[in-house]
């Protein structure tokens, strides 16, 4: 098993890297969208059936199968005998990273459905605060990657 995923090791790392940037592309601009959607939209009306429309197929269009594609790539990594030195710092700092990706990812969805529901809550400014976060958890995986110390 292990020299066929080091014989796939360079698709299956471009693969990962293609998905994560689908996924980030997301990450950012969901986020952006429910500032407008808050801000600019209101409830009740066309535009926020276009909002919501465009929330709803950016979320399971894009960004739901980018998630499960640079999870799957990355496990295949992760699987690749000798890629990763479990004793050092950075994948454990990158796992967790990518953790909170998910967790992120996963209340963007909630907060979709609250948009779809007519419940939303949250300010533009809680928006514009939570797009920050997958900056500083990319900052993180990356420089983790990069640096592995």
């Amino acid at each position: 098993m292990g020299e066929v995923l080091w014989s796939l090791h360079p698709w299956v790392k471009a693969l990962h890297v293609v998905s994560v940037i689908a996924w980030m592309a997301g990450l950012f601009y969901l986020p952006r969208l429910f500032v407008y959607h808050v801000e600019q939209v209101g409830s009740g009306n066309k535009t926020d059936l276009l909002f919501q429309t465009m929330e709803r197929r950016l979320l399971r269009a894009i960004m739901g199968p980018a998630m499960v594609s640079s999870w799957v790539f990355g496990l295949a990594l992760v699987a690749t005998p000798g890629l990763v030195d479990w004793s050092l710092v950075w994948p454990w700092t990158k796992a967790g990273a990518v953790l909170g990706m998910t967790w992120f990812h996963h209340w963007l969805a909630r907060r979709r459905t609250e948009f779809a529901q007519g419940r939303n809550t949250r300010t533009g400014r809680t928006y514009r605060l939570m797009n920050e976060v997958p900056t500083v958890l990319m900052l993180v995986i990356v420089f983790s990657v990069f640096v592995k110390f």
